[in-house]
C-alpha cells in the first residue's frame, strides 16, 4: 500500500510539471490537481495604543511618572538613578505604575529592576528608551552583556506605544563581529554585547504594543520564566547586524508569542533549551534568518525542547523559515513539534532541520546526537531562493529522525525559468500524508533500528 502512494506520488508529480507555469502556480487538466499556493495570513494587527497620561491610568492605579524622580529626556543625561528610584517605589506599591512619559527620550546605563513586587505592577513606556552610545560610552562598571534586566518579577505588564533604541551600530562594527567585507574576515578584540531586554526568573509577564529596534545584540531575551504573553510588537534592526534576534527564550515555558512585525539579521524568534508549551502565532519574519528551534546541544550538553507550535506565520526574503539546529555531540531530544499554515516568500531554506550545525569548517564528527521526533510540517506553501533546495532534513547517523510528517507542502522556485529542485534527506525517517511539491522521495519509510536509550533521550 505504501509502494502504492508512493507511486502515485511520481505519478502525479511528474503530470503536473508538465510543466509548471511561469506565474507560480501547479495547474493541470486531470481530475487530480494540487491546491493552489496558500495566500499569506491575514497581517499582524497594529500595536494597541496604551494609555499614556494619568488620567487615562487605570481607576486606583499610582501611577510614578519617571520626571517627578528627576529623569531628564533629553537622550543625553544619564537617567537611571531616577528610573532606579521611580522602581523602588512603584514596585512596594499595589497597583501602581511606572510612566515614562512620551515626548521625551531617556538614557540608561545597564542596570537590573528587581522583584518581587506588588500586585498590580505596570511599567507604561510610551517615551523612548536608548541606551548609551556604543561600547566606549558603556559605564566600566557594567556588564556588557544585557542592557536592561527584569529579575525575579511576578506579574509586571510591560506596555505602551513608545520605543526602546538599542543604537547597536556602533556594536555590530566592532572588528570582532562578522563582517561582509573581503572574505568576512574577522579581527581580534573584546566581543561582549548587550542583550536589550532580559526577564530572568519571572513569571506571569505581559509585553506589550512596543517598537524595539536596533538592539546591540538580542533584542528580547527570556530566561528561567514560565507563563509569558508577549504580542503586538514591532522589532526591527537591519538585515545585516549580526546576532540580532527578536526574541530568543530558553529554560522557559507556556510562552505565547503572538501578532509580531519582525525584521533583522539574526532569528525572528530562537528557542533554546528547556522550553516546552510555547504558542507562536501570527508572526511577519523577515528580512531574516527565519523562526528556528536551537541551536541545541552545543559543547555536548543535555538540550530538551517539546511542545512547540509556530503557525499562521509569514516569512519572507529570508535566509531560513522554520528550523531545526543541532550540534553534534549533544544529548537530549526535540519533539512534538507543529509548523502550520506558514507562507514562504522568497526563502533560502523553507523547512530545514539541520543536526551538523556548524559555525566553522573544522566541527569534528560525533556519534551522539539530539534526538529529533514527532514533527509536523503541514500547509507549508510559496516560493523559495533557488540556490538552496526548498527543504533539507540532516539528521545524524547514530541518532537518526524519526516521525517527520509532511502535509500538503508546496514550493516553487521564486524564480522564473527554474526546475523545481528536490530535497535533500539523510538519516531522515518519515511520511507524507498529501501530495508534496516537490515530493520528499528521500524520506525512510518505517522506524529507525538505532533508538535512544533513556540517558539519552530523558527529558
Amino acid at each position: 500500500m505504501l509502494m502504492n502512494f508512493v507511486l502515485t506520488q511520481i505519478f502525479n508529480f511528474s503530470f503536473c510539471f508538465l510543466f509548471l507555469p511561469i506565474h507560480g502556480r501547479l495547474h493541470t487538466s486531470t481530475s487530480l490537481s494540487l491546491s493552489p499556493i496558500s495566500l499569506p495570513p491575514s497581517p499582524a494587527p497594529t500595536a494597541a495604543v496604551s494609555p499614556s497620561s494619568n488620567a487615562n491610568s487605570a481607576i486606583g492605579t499610582t501611577v510614578f511618572n519617571v520626571i517627578s524622580f528627576g529623569a531628564i529626556g533629553n537622550g543625553v543625561t544619564d537617567d537611571t538613578k531616577a528610573f532606579k528610584m521611580a522602581w523602588d517605589s512603584a514596585c512596594q506599591t499595589e497597583d501602581s505604575e511606572i510612566l515614562v512619559p512620551k515626548g521625551h527620550s531617556f538614557m540608561l546605563q545597564s542596570t537590573i529592576f528587581t522583584g518581587p513586587c506588588k500586585s498590580g505592577f505596570k511599567m507604561q513606556i510610551d517615551g523612548t528608551l536608548v541606551t548609551p552610545d556604543g561600547p566606549d560610552s558603556w559605564s566600566k562598571r557594567n556588564s556588557k552583556r544585557q542592557w536592561l534586566v527584569f529579575y525575579r518579577i511576578n506579574g509586571m505588564s510591560m506596555q505602551g506605544d513608545g520605543v526602546i533604541d538599542g543604537r547597536g551600530e556602533k556594536w555590530w562594527n566592532l572588528p570582532c563581529k562578522p563582517h561582509k567585507g573581503i572574505n568576512g574576515k574577522t579581527l581580534p578584540g573584546p566581543c561582549d554585547s548587550p542583550a536589550a531586554i532580559r526577564f530572568f526568573m519571572s513569571s506571569n509577564l505581559r509585553v506589550q504594543g512596543l517598537e524595539v529596534k536596533n538592539s546591540p545584540q538580542f533584542h528580547f531575551k527570556f530566561d528561567n520564566c514560565q507563563n509569558v504573553l508577549i504580542e503586538s510588537l514591532t522589532i526591527k534592526s537591519p538585515a545585516l547586524s549580526p546576532n540580532t534576534d527578536g526574541i530568543h527564550i530558553q529554560n522557559s515555558n507556556n510562552v505565547k508569542i503572538y501578532n509580531l512585525l519582525v525584521s533583522n539579521g539574526d532569528d525572528c524568534v530562537s528557542i533554546g533549551t528547556g522550553c516546552y508549551n510555547v504558542d507562536i502565532r501570527n508572526i511577519t519574519c523577515g528580512p531574516s534568518h527565519g523562526i528556528s528551534i536551537g541551536s541545541l546541544g552545543d559543547g555536548n550538553s543535555r538540550a530538551c525542547v517539546s511542545n512547540i507550535t509556530v503557525r499562521d506565520s509569514i516569512i519572507k526574503n529570508s535566509d531560513n523559515g522554520v528550523r531545526i539546529k543541532t550540534w553534534q555531540g549533544g544529548s537530549g531530544s526535540v519533539s512534538s513539534i507543529t509548523f502550520h499554515n506558514i507562507h514562504m516568500d522568497t526563502v533560502r531554506n523553507p523547512i530545514i532541520l539541520d543536526q551538523y550545525y556548524c559555525l566553522t569548517k573544522k566541527c569534528p564528527n560525533k556519534t551522539s546526537a539530539v534526538h529529533i521526533s514527532n514533527i509536523l510540517y503541514s500547509n507549508i506553501k510559496g516560493t523559495y531562493d533557488v540556490r538552496s533546495p526548498p527543504m533539507h532534513f540532516a539528521c545524524s547517523d547514530s541518532m537518526p529522525c524519526t516521525n517527520l510528517t509532511l502535509s500538503e507542502v508546496e514550493l516553487l522556485p521564486a524564480s522564473r525559468g527554474h526546475v523545481v529542485s528536490n530535497p535533500i534527506c539523510w538519516s531522515a525517517y518519515g511520511t507524507m500524508q498529501t501530495i508534496i511539491v516537490p515530493p520528499v522521495l528521500c524520506l525512510l519509510e518505517g522506524n529507525s533500528e538505532v533508538l535512544p536509550d533513556n540517558d539519552n533521550d530523558g527529558c
